[in-house]
């Protein structure tokens, strides 16, 4: 797995760019899922499920309300892969919630 280290203490995924008070996320987007869910890592992507369908962008949507949930984060933003099944997403949340993530898609 890509890695790249930030600091000392918590080596972050290729997935993952910290920021002051979040992160950036790569991520690999498969609509039309049964179910919203996070997969694991994809190359140097975060896989994320959902059941939304690739339209209108509902399954843009369907991601930003996943990971605003499971993260617990403040706000959730698209910012790149609009049309796109490869996206970077903002996440305001805690440096905790991030490493909740990561150990949980290792």
């Amino acid at each position: 797995m890509n890695r790249h280290v930030e600091s000392s203490e918590v080596v972050w995924p290729a997935f993952l760019r910290r920021e002051e008070d979040g992160a950036l996320l790569a991520l690999k987007v498969v609509p039309g899922a049964s179910r919203d869910e996070i997969v694991g890592i994809h190359g140097d992507r975060l896989r994320i499920r959902v059941s939304a369908p690739p339209e209108d962008g509902a399954a843009n949507r369907s991601v930003l309300k996943l990971l605003k949930k499971q993260l617990h984060a403040e706000d959730v933003q698209l910012v790149a892969g609009t049309a796109s099944p490869l996206k970077t997403v903002r996440v305001w949340c805690s440096a905790e919630r991030l490493i909740e993530l990561c150990r949980t898609v290792e």
